[in-house]
């Protein structure tokens, strides 16, 4: 096993010595379906418990996000058509309207002024399908070329493998939780049971025996696309280039380029709409990107103490 830290170039995130590829996931919402079958099948794989799914009444969504027993998580967003395929109009959810907090979501504005009457007595609004357009995508573990995660690891659980991806050992990981306030995408959680961290390990085990991992392996329509990283780039720009060309202007790629916050992402999306929403952030950030800067500062604070504290000994010694 090849494992070395976070570094700042993607080049440099596997050893000299393993002429190995960087791999990765290239996700097209544009074809995704929202069959779950990568979530079965990271489920069965990898053995991730088995939760009683969560149904708010207000979406085919039953996992919500990703955590420490959702590893992969199929997004449902349902959209209503203004005057054009591309252009979306849509209304928050009124406050105290049968919504708890962080259940939030965007619904047509007719379904918005129905649950604003005190009473609901009337049958909710009908839409015309027609006007509505459905947004599913398969999240996952950006992978990211610095990982907040692993910088911020004190016992080495999390590592960089051979294959560039970031992995958790979970018996080494003490469950102090530093890495989950760290991952700017609130992937990496703890488990309730036992307190240690857990999220997607790309198939680790899958990859070393030269197999696709599980949830690619699964995807009927190949929304989820395994392979180099370098490759998964190009057929990604060739992609996206395909839908402009026939009109859908919201289509960008996010998560590959190189120049980001993150330094690009081993798990990258051709989205339709905005990051946003998708509920991803639209421009990450390595959370510890100023703890070089914070440090300094501190140290020269101390130091300043230190000096100040001397003067007035030496001072009042005279």
């Amino acid at each position: 096993m090849t494992a070395t830290r976070a570094t700042s170039s993607a080049v440099d995130l596997v050893d000299d010595h393993a002429a190995v590829p960087r791999v990765g996931f290239f996700t097209d919402t544009s074809i995704c379906i929202g069959c779950k079958a990568c979530e079965v099948a990271c489920k069965e794989w990898n053995h991730v418990p088995h939760r009683q799914p969560a149904w708010s009444g207000k979406s085919y969504d039953n996992t919500g996000k990703l955590g420490a027993d959702t590893w992969r998580h199929v997004a449902f967003i349902e959209q209503r058509r203004a005057s054009g395929p591309d252009q979306v109009e849509l209304a928050e959810v009124p406050h105290g309207a049968g919504t708890s907090e962080g259940d939030a979501r965007l619904v047509t504005p007719e379904v918005a002024a129905w649950l604003e009457t005190p009473d609901r007595s009337s049958s909710p609004p009908v839409v015309d399908p027609a006007d509505l357009r459905w947004l599913m995508s398969s999240d996952v573990c950006k992978h990211c070329t610095r990982a907040a995660c692993l910088e911020v690891c004190p016992t080495g659980a999390l590592f960089r493998t051979e294959f560039g991806t970031v992995v958790v050992q979970a018996d080494v990981c003490n469950g102090c939780g530093y890495c989950v306030p760290a991952c700017p995408f609130g992937v990496i959680d703890q488990r309730k049971d036992d307190g240690r961290a857990w999220k997607c390990t790309l198939c680790y085990d899958r990859l070393k025996g030269d197999m696709t991992p599980a949830c690619a392996q699964a995807c009927p329509t190949q929304s989820i696309q395994f392979g180099e990283l370098a490759e998964l780039r190009g057929r990604a720009h060739h992609r996206l280039e395909q839908l402009q060309g026939a009109g859908v202007a919201g289509a960008q790629l996010y998560g590959a380029d190189e120049n980001d916050g993150v330094g690009g992402m081993a798990a990258f999306f051709l989205l339709l709409d905005r990051p946003e929403v998708y509920g991803l952030p639209p421009d990450p950030v390595v959370t510890t990107r100023d703890l070089p800067s914070m440090w300094r500062a501190a140290a020269g604070a101390a130091a300043a103490l230190v000096g100040a504290v001397a003067l007035a000994a030496i001072g009042g010694k005279k």
